[in-house]
Order: structure tokens, then C-alpha cells, then sequence
């Protein structure tokens, strides 16, 4: 495989494509509008002049502030988070669906047999290897953080069925109707509900985002950043305030996506460590999770790609997979194996009913539940789908897509029928109801305390989180990073490690100006307007690849 060579000081943008592709003749050069300084040995900074600056800036401005303001901002975000999800639920379940059936068409296109990278492209990455790095990096904490607790929650709000306050609305979070006193279709249904928001509909989102990047950059010879994607749309106005727009609410949405896991993933640390060894899970405590994480994540950053990133995701994906082959083998065996198939049959049989954005009266669970997961997705999608076009190199459109689409959704499917299965059948016909009262981000933990092996798998499952966490974080600051840099990837060392440390900074100032409403809020007020930018990348993506040669 012949590529450009990438200079660890002044890189070019990508690989030059292999083969006839349909390379866009524009005059922008990559890293012009860059400031650049150097001192060797010292120090050494390559970065977008308008992009990096205002985001920068802003994000260090918010942080502060809410600092500042900690003790009088917890009733705004709550505020902000339930205004966002009960005014535009239509719409982000709209948008989910248009990426769903977008993905699902180009499979089945003939425009699918185009390779990324030029036809004669040759994968960078084995599928080992390349799985285990978008997996991990997609939504390895949400995993662990809802894989008991939101199958559970489903099936006791569905099996306990609405409930109507005075005033005539319900106050309930269960899924559509709910199955009121009927526990296999309570179960059912919460599987279900619970498959619908980590399966096609996320992968979708970065599917989209992925495919594009990887298409304008390996095969048209555009810098890897977002505004390249609406070069059909913009030209080359795309290179001054409509690119810097869209490049600057990318790293937005990506930092405060990220701060919502990172927050996320600190709680559950904290709640595993105080389970398991006693200390105490305070708000202290989960700060100091954050520094201590985050600065592991900043040495994965400086040792880069190869030696960081991937070696972790795949270290976690073996910790993941022995866990799972645990939970299977030593929990309802036979209900797990057996609610496989019946989650899916489930799942197809509700996702017209849980998809349909008009005409539903369960606000509750719409609006708590699958609007603010599409937001977070969406602000997730320029972190995850810069990263996995990065890795994805050599893949043919059909390839690529059945792979970040599909099999995630199954793996998804497998993790929280076993995990969400195994919690639901410890409630229901062993009557725990330890596993039902217990916190959010303990359930999983009180899951584990009533299989064998308890010490060692809730030190897995601590472990798992914590990992997750920091691909998280060391995968957002390279791409945030190649963002802020005007498409280089591989700029300088100290920009990551800025990124990297201001994500850890940003979740700790949410969670003391908040807690976890606060990182839902920032997810939900960022995710809306790049999911705006995002159709318009559907469109550019499909002008994109009926212009490939062939």
C-alpha cells in the first residue's frame, strides 16, 4: 500500500487516494489559515486561526464560569435540559430516522461498492483491530452505566403500566402503553425500548458522519474536518465562515458529548469503588476520578494512535468479552440465549411505535429517554465519526457500513440482553429487589453481588469503566485536536494534551454546577444545531458519491 508519508511536525492532510477517484481541484491548501509556532525541543503549536481561538476560548470561558457560579446553576440546566427535550423531541426522532433509512439504502445501492480511499485502497486496520476501536470508542461507558439500569427501569415502568396525575398527564416513564401487570410482555417491551436507543439509530448518526469525513478526505483529497463534507454545498466559501461555523460546533458538540460520559463514567467509577472497597463516592471522590483518568488518558494522547488508543480498545474489548462470557454462563443461561432472538423479534415489532415522532402520549420516557439519547448521539457524532473515518481507510462503502451499523447493534443487543436480562430475572423470579432500589450507576454492581466470583467481576466492571473512560477521552482529543488544526492529523503534542486536559475540566465543572442534569443539558443544547448541520451532510454525501467514478 503506497501512502504519503506523514511528517510528525508539519503532516499533510491524508493519504494521497490509490486509484481513479473523483478528486476535487480546490485552492485551498491545507493548514493556511494556521498559526504556526515552534520551538524545538520546547515547545510547538499548529493551529486554525478562527477555529481554535473561538473554541478555545469559549470552552475555557464556560468552564470558568460555571466554577464561578457552581451553587446557583443546578435549577438553570435542569431547566435548559427539560426544555430542549420536551420542545424538539419531534425533531430529533425525525432526524434518527432519516439517518436510519439513509445508511440502510446505501447499503443495498450499487454506490455501496465504492472504496474508500480509491479502489485499489487496502484496509489500514485488521477487523479485529478495527472493531474493537470504534466499539470502544462509541459508547463503551454508556454501555456499562445503562446496561443493567435501563432494561430494568423499562420493564418496572412498563409492567407497573401509566399513571395519570390529576391534571390528566401521565407521570410515568414507561415506553408507549406499557404491559401493565403481564411480566413477559413488560420484558418484552423494556428489552425492546432498551435495544431501540443503543442499536441502528446511534450507529446510524456516526455511520453518517464517519462515511462522509472518509469520503471527502481519502477519496477527494480534502482535509479530514467536518466543513470538507459541504464542499457540494458551499464550494469554496467553504473554507471561510460557513466551514469555520460548522468546524466550531463540532468541537462544541464534541466536548460537551464527551463531559456527558466522562461525568457519567466518573459516577459509576465512584459507585463501584465505594461498593466494593468502601470509599466514599462523593463529589470530591468523583473529581479526583476525572484528574486521575484524564491524566492517563493525557499519556495515551502523547503516545498516539498505535500505541494509545489501540492498544487500550483492544485490551478493554478482551475485558468486556470476558465479562459478557461470564454474566452468560453463570446467569439464566438459558433465557439469556433464548431472549437473544426474542429481543430482536421484540425490537422489530415495537420500532415503528417507538420511532414515530407525532401522536404518542408518553412524554416522560420520549422526552427523557430517546430525545435526550439522540441529542447526546448527535453530539457524540463528530468525535466518534471523525474517529472511526480515520480508522476505516481501505473499506468499501457496503463494507463500512454493515460493519459500524450493524454489528455494534448486535454486540449491543448481546450486552444488554445478558446484562438487562440477568437483572430483570434476579428481580422477577428471585424477588431482589436490592438490584430495583438500588442508584442508577450501583445497579450494575448489585447485579454482580448476587452472581459468584463478585470481588473479581465488580473489579472487572470498575476496570471497564474506567478504560472506556479514558478511550474516550484520549480518542475525542485527537480528533478534536485535528479539528482545531484545520484537518492535520497529526498535529503537535501540546494541543492534544489542552484538549485532553479541558475535557476533564469541563465534566468536573458541570457535575459541581449540576451533577448529571447538567451533562445531560450541554449534550441536548449542542446536539440540536449540529443535527441541523448533519442533514445537510446527508445531502452532501450522497452528491458526493454519485460523483465517484463508476
Amino acid at each position: 500500500m503506497t501512502q504519503v508519508p506523514i511528517d510528525p511536525i508539519t503532516p499533510e492532510a491524508v493519504p494521497a487516494p490509490e486509484g481513479p477517484t473523483q478528486i476535487i481541484d480546490t485552492a485551498y491548501e491545507i493548514g493556511q489559515d494556521n498559526i504556526n509556532y515552534r520551538r524545538r525541543f520546547v515547545f510547538e503549536l499548529d493551529i486554525h486561526n478562527v477555529v481554535f481561538s473561538i473554541s478555545a476560548l469559549g470552552v475555557v470561558a464556560f468552564t470558568l464560569l460555571t466554577l464561578m457560579f457552581q451553587n446557583t446553576l443546578d435549577p438553570f440546566f435542569s431547566g435548559l435540559r427539560d426544555f430542549l427535550t420536551a420542545n424538539l423531541d419531534w425533531f430529533f426522532l425525525i432526524v434518527g430516522n432519516v439517518f436510519v433509512l439513509l445508511c440502510l439504502v446505501l447499503i443495498v445501492l450499487p454506490l455501496g461498492r465504492i472504496r474508500l480511499g480509491g479502489p485499489q485502497a487496502v484496509p489500514d486496520y485488521s477487523y479485529l483491530s478495527w472493531f474493537s476501536m470504534l466499539f470502544a470508542a462509541g459508547m463503551g461507558i454508556g454501555l456499562m452505566f445503562y446496561g443493567v439500569s435501563e432494561p430494568l427501569g423499562n420493564y418496572t415502568a412498563a409492567f407497573d403500566g401509566p399513571t395519570v396525575g390529576p391534571d390528566g398527564i401521565r407521570t410515568d416513564w414507561a415506553p408507549l402503553q406499557g404491559v401493565p401487570g403481564d411480566a413477559e410482555g413488560a420484558r418484552r417491551l423494556a428489552m425492546a425500548a432498551t435495544i431501540f436507543h443503543w442499536a441502528l439509530h446511534p450507529w446510524s448518526i456516526y455511520a453518517i458522519v464517519a462515511l462522509s469525513l472518509a469520503l471527502f478526505a481519502f477519496n477527494k483529497g480534502l482535509p479530514l474536518t467536518l466543513r470538507s463534507v459541504f464542499y457540494p454545498i458551499f464550494g469554496e466559501r467553504v473554507w471561510g465562515w460557513p466551514g469555520h461555523v460548522i468546524d466550531i460546533l463540532a468541537v462544541f458538540a464534541t466536548i460537551f458529548g464527551l463531559s456527558t460520559s466522562l461525568g457519567i463514567g466518573a459516577q459509576q467509577a465512584s459507585a463501584g469503588l465505594n461498593f466494593l472497597f468502601g470509599l466514599p463516592a462523593t463529589t470530591g471522590a468523583m473529581i479526583f476520578l476525572i484528574i486521575f483518568i484524564t491524566g492517563i488518558a493525557t499519556a495515551s494522547v502523547v503516545a498516539g494512535m498505535d500505541k494509545g488508543v489501540k492498544l487500550l480498545s483492544e485490551a478493554n474489548m478482551a475485558l468486556a468479552l470476558l465479562l459478557l462470557v461470564f454474566i452468560v454462563l453463570v446467569g439464566p443461561t438459558t433465557q439469556i440465549a433464548t431472549g437473544f432472538f426474542k429481543n430482536l423479534l421484540a425490537y422489530v415489532e415495537y420500532l415503528p411505535a417507538l420511532s414515530n415522532p407525532l401522536g404518542r402520549d408518553d412524554d416522560n420516557f420520549r422526552q427523557g429517554w430517546t430525545a435526550f439519547y439522540w441529542a447526546w448521539w448527535i453530539s457524540w457524532s463528530p468525535f466518534v465519526g471523525m474517529f472511526i473515518a480515520r480508522v476505516s481507510r481501505g473499506r468499501t462503502v457496503r463494507e463500512f457500513l454493515i460493519a459500524v451499523l450493524l454489528i455494534p447493534s448486535l454486540v449491543s443487543t448481546i450486552w444488554m440482553t445478558a446484562l438487562g436480562g440477568t437483572a430483570i430475572s434476579q428481580v422477577v423470579d428471585q424477588s431482589l429487589r436490592s438490584v430495583q432500589d438500588a442508584a442508577l450507576e450501583l445497579q450494575l454492581f448489585e447485579m454482580l453481588a448476587h452472581l459468584p466470583l463478585t470481588g473479581i467481576t465488580s473489579l472487572i466492571g470498575i476496570v471497564l469503566v474506567i478504560v472506556f473512560f479514558v478511550t474516550s477521552s484520549d480518542s475525542g482529543s485527537l480528533v478534536i485536536d485535528t479539528i482545531s488544526a484545520g484537518g492535520k492529523v497529526n498535529a503537535p503534542v501540546p494541543q492534544r494534551v489542552f484538549w485532553a486536559t479541558f475535557e476533564g475540566l469541563v465534566a468536573i465543572a458541570l457535575l459541581l454546577g449540576g451533577g448529571l442534569a447538567a451533562l445531560q443539558a450541554m449534550a441536548v443544547s449542542t446536539g440540536f444545531p449540529f443535527a441541523i448541520v448533519l442533514l445537510g451532510a446527508c445531502f452532501a454525501l450522497v452528491k458526493g458519491l454519485r460523483a465517484e467514478p463508476g
